[in-house]
């Protein structure tokens, strides 16, 4: 079983970026899609990206899309996810998910994946 850990969070000005990391641990990693969610305090878990073990066509959510480019280092066992011009409405805690996976498929929906990391807090705040 792969067991995850997130890293990168911490307090941001609006406007800024962050690099969040998830750190896999086990084996055949390459076999595996990741997702990366968020939940902020009294709101429902929502799906932002994901990739696929081939790491081709990677999809993000609308609320992302076009600020945050995801990427995964097979050699390292560790999937990224870049957030730019972060807003006070992207604070809520960081999750990343995996589970196995076609070579091209991934999900941005929280009930494809089984392992889920502890997360991280992400806080924009001026």
């Amino acid at each position: 079983q792969v067991q995850l850990v997130e890293s990168g969070g911490g307090l941001v000005q609006p406007g800024g970026s962050l690099r969040l990391s998830c750190a896999a641990s086990g084996s055949n990693f390459d076999y595996y899609a990741i997702g990366w969610f968020r939940q902020a305090p009294g709101k429902e878990r929502e799906g932002l990206s994901c990739i696929s073990p081939n790491g081709i066509n990677p999809y993000y959510e609308d609320s992302v899309r076009g600020r945050a480019t995801i990427s995964r280092d097979n050699t390292k066992n560790t999937v990224y996810l870049q957030i730019g011009n972060l807003r006070p409405e992207d604070t809520a805690v960081y999750y990343c998910a995996t589970d196995r996976a076609p070579w091209s498929g991934c999900s941005t929906k929280a009930t494809f994946y089984s392992n889920w990391g502890p997360g991280t807090q992400v806080t924009v705040s001026s």
